[in-house]
């Protein structure tokens, strides 16, 4: 194994020694040093076994399926928690997307001034912009939630797809803002410096990262993702079981009896919908970073709302861990399916001429047939939600 594999696989560890501190039993104490080390391990074995164009398939696809684990974490918040069938995820992601390239971008001078048009660049870090895809999407969760969250059930997922649909539209429409229908180029990537020039990092690393080169940056931008998908993971889940956490199951589960113990209803509800569209404004800023180029075609609700939906619902509502295994599932299922209506085009030219054309939407019937399948044989998901979310009680059930 030469040392860009090394490189490589130290790399791969860091996803999954998260996962092994979730899979490996016992405190944290005796979980750390055995994920570091089965991590480790693991990482140097992948690098080297895989092939390199099945190695880098394999990173682009988990660094997209993270990000749709950020999306379906907001989404459990909005309804695994508190009940809010919300269509409208694509518009918060969206909002999340154009905001980050628009504080990280530099305004457009010269002659690219004449071919690209926005409201403003203003050159700011990474950590800055996804932060303002939060606050911006969860402000925009904010004023939605105020007049939308009146409403119930069908209502509100009539509300919240049409309010989508107008965002993505403003987008497409006001070249203004973000381009409008041209696609807005140039969103810079955190960390590239790494794989173009090692000497911008730290002098430790500057001999170890010297073998990668710029096609290797998947590999960085994979940690990245990892790293703010578990840090939302653990917010999300001490936040779910907390009193907060506790009272947004008793709004979900019996709204009357919530308020009739004090509890403040409508607050609740507004709280949840504005960190869920915060979470999702998150994910937009990651998404935007990893493409590059945006525009509003990547925000349609099939590709933005729709597949979310089938990942938490897969996954199981109301359990953050199975959001997350939703997510991953459900992007494999879609990213496969490509392959799988590239084998069909042959036999489907034989039947009509015009039918390859259209297999791209046998994708979407495969989704379909598997939600159809989960609401019916596994509706409460893979993995069900827990009846008990607090960790005293918890402790006090395996004493007792």
């Amino acid at each position: 194994m030469d040392q860009a594999e090394i490189v490589k696989g130290a790399f791969l560890a860091v996803p999954l020694l998260l996962l092994g501190l979730k899979i490996i039993p016992g405190r944290w104490q005796t979980r750390l040093p055995a994920a570091l080390v089965a991590g480790v391990v693991l990482g140097q074995l992948i690098a080297g076994i895989l092939p390199p164009g099945t190695l880098s398939y394999v990173v682009s696809f988990s660094t997209m399926a993270s990000i749709y684990a950020v999306l379906a974490l907001g989404l459990n918040c909005q309804w695994g928690y508190t009940g809010h069938l919300n269509f409208g995820i694509a518009g918060f992601f969206a909002v999340g997307a154009f905001t980050t390239a628009l504080f990280t971008t530099a305004q457009p001078t010269g002659m690219m001034a004449n071919y690209t048009q926005q409201a403003f660049g203003l050159e700011m870090p990474f950590l800055i912009g996804i932060l303002a895809a939060a606050v911006v999407a969860g402000v925009v969760a904010f004023l939605i939630a105020i007049p939308v969250l009146r409403l119930r059930m069908d209502f509100l997922a009539i509300a919240t797809i049409g309010i989508a649909e107008i965002i993505r539209l403003i987008f497409q429409n006001e070249r203004w803002l973000a381009n409008g229908p041209q696609p807005l180029r140039g969103i810079p990537q955190p960390l590239h410096c790494l794989v173009d020039d090692p000497a911008c990092g730290p002098a430790f690393i500057q001999t170890w990262l010297e073998p990668l080169q710029a096609r290797h940056y998947t590999f960085v931008y994979l940690v990245i993702v990892t790293l703010i998908l578990a840090l939302v993971y653990i917010l999300l889940e001490t936040a779910t079981r907390s009193p907060w956490g506790r009272m947004l199951r008793a709004v979900r589960d019996e709204e009357a009896s919530a308020g009739m113990n004090g509890k403040n209803v409508p607050g609740a509800r507004i709280q949840s919908f504005v960190v869920g569209g915060a979470i999702m404004g998150l994910a937009g800023g990651l998404y935007a970073h990893y493409t590059v180029t945006i525009d509003y075609t990547h925000f349609r609700p099939l590709f933005a709302t729709f597949i979310v939906w089938v990942m938490l619902m897969l996954g199981g509502s109301g359990n953050n861990k199975g959001a997350m295994l939703g997510a991953f599932i459900i992007w494999g299922v879609w990213s496969g399916t490509s392959f799988l209506t590239g084998a069909l085009d042959p036999a489907l030219a034989a039947i009509h001429p015009d039918l390859p054309a259209r297999s791209a939407y046998l994708r979407w019937l495969l989704v379909a047939i598997l939600l159809g399948g989960i609401v019916l044989f596994r509706p409460q998901g893979l993995i069900p939600e827990e009846s008990v979310v607090s960790r005293y009680l918890e402790r006090r059930r395996a004493s007792g």
